[in-house]
């Protein structure tokens, strides 16, 4: 039986990605910070979907949750994410929390489940990144704002320049495993995600209309339904690319929508070795 693992497949994305994995006959496990909410989310998919806690901000639940995994592992969609926190936060261990949780708690589960996705044969990761990685590449030397001052869009952003960096990193390394893994932009939806954004962020995002009203759906952004479709199309659709970035149903090449530097083989690198730090201090 084909298996998945969707993280933050509670609610929003996830929750409809997992819908979709599920309709296709696919063993889904959501992997959620609060169980009672992905356990009411396992009782609307049905089908027999398990629910596993796992908090990408604290890597014990990380790597516990990863060593419980004993079988092998077909789809890991990292899908879960925070978005623009008005105030920096941080770990524990000192990092920027939209960086930590969206990027290192990813690829902490990521290369944890590594040897479960090898085991599968032909095993694909979907890293859910974003447009707004073209607001900002990763900032090596001060990636946790230590010494500059604090924008809640600009660590998002490079948590999403850092999810789609992964993924070209981790389909070099793993390109001889039977693992793919790419990059999805599902577009902009109206979920949790825009929980932490004001009046006047909502409004500059377009999700308020000239009235002052929250949309639904602001115009040009999607259902999360439709935002699950790419996901969906790189998790079990036609696609035997690995390391690139897709947004509606598409590959998209560097230019208007993926920055050159979101896509750099040697910047891959560079934080491949930067999360290899981190995790292993």
């Amino acid at each position: 039986m084909t298996s998945a693992i969707v993280t933050g497949g509670a609610s929003g994305i996830g929750f409809e990605t997992a819908r979709g994995l599920v309709a296709a006959g696919i063993d889904v496990t959501l992997a959620v910070r609060d169980l009672d909410s992905g356990r009411r989310a396992a009782a609307e998919l049905g089908g027999g979907v398990e629910v596993a806690r796992l908090d990408l901000a604290d890597l014990a639940t990380v790597r516990a949750f990863a060593a419980k995994w004993d079988r092998p592992l077909d789809i890991l969609v990292d899908n879960a994410g925070i978005m623009a926190l008005p105030e920096l936060t941080r770990t524990g261990d000192g990092w920027e929390l939209q960086f930590a949780t969206n990027h290192v708690g990813h690829a902490a589960l990521t290369l944890g489940l590594h040897d479960a996705l090898a085991a599968a044969g032909a095993a694909r990761v979907v890293v859910v990144a974003s447009a707004a990685h073209l607001m900002s590449p990763v900032h090596f030397d001060d990636i946790h704002f230590e010494r500059r001052p604090y924008d809640p869009w600009e660590a998002y952003a490079q948590s999403k320049t850092a999810n789609i960096l992964f993924a070209v990193g981790a389909a070099e390394r793993w390109k001889g495993d039977g693992i793919t893994v790419n990059a999805v932009h599902p577009g902009g939806i109206m979920t949790n995600l825009q929980r932490h954004l004001d009046e006047a962020a909502l409004a500059f995002v377009g999700a308020k209309d000239e009235h002052g009203n929250t949309l639904a759906v602001p115009p040009g952004w999607k259902t999360p339904q439709q935002g699950a479709s790419t996901s969906l199309l790189v998790a079990t659709g036609p696609v035997d690319v690995t390391g690139r970035y897709f947004a509606d149903d598409r590959e998209v090449p560097v230019g208007p929508e993926l920055a050159a530097y979101a896509a750099d083989p040697a910047l891959a690198d560079r934080l491949w070795e930067v999360t290899g730090r981190m995790l292993a201090a």
